[in-house]
């Protein structure tokens, strides 16, 4: 069964870019969700996947998560006729600090201005060294999920904060 152990975070200034790559673009949107689980479709590329995720046990950042490379014209057809609007538009940059990976998506479209750090463990307790530009975490924030921002664009709430 696959796994996804995941804690998110605001990024609090652009010291990352010196040392990241130049990034992907993603677009990705939500066929169905509800409480428990999300049915999401993604392209990167020319590349397209198909996930299932569950929610996250008592408001923690283990969940289940099972994804499936499906046909590009699929995606993009899903994408466009079944999908919830506005899509998730996003370039993913990736950054080595420490012993981990950190994955920095920088919003466009409809979440312009959100900018978000995540990291991957292999345990919920596993510790990380936090690089300098890391704000607040985020990780049980649910305006913070991507299926939360496909249907609230952070443009709507982000003065609320």
């Amino acid at each position: 069964m696959a796994v996804e152990i995941e804690r998110k975070f605001l990024v609090c200034s652009d010291a990352w870019r010196q040392a990241a790559d130049a990034g992907c673009d993603y677009r990705q949107g939500y066929l169905c969700g509800d409480a428990d689980m999300v049915v999401r479709v993604r392209v990167v590329g020319e590349a397209a996947w198909l996930a299932v995720k569950a929610k996250a046990a008592a408001g923690g950042i283990v969940r289940h998560e099972f994804e499936y490379p499906i046909p590009l014209a699929d995606a993009n057809a899903m994408l466009a006729q079944l999908c919830r609007q506005p899509l998730i538009e996003k370039r993913r940059h990736r950054f080595r600090h420490g012993d981990h990976v950190w994955e920095i998506d920088v919003f466009h479209g409809a979440n312009a201005g959100l900018v978000l750090a995540e990291i991957e463990l292999s345990d919920p307790d596993e510790e990380f060294l936090r690089p300098p530009w890391l704000g607040e975490e985020v990780s049980t924030d649910p305006r913070y999920f991507s299926a939360y921002l496909s249907q609230h664009p952070y443009r709507e709430w982000k003065h609320e904060l």
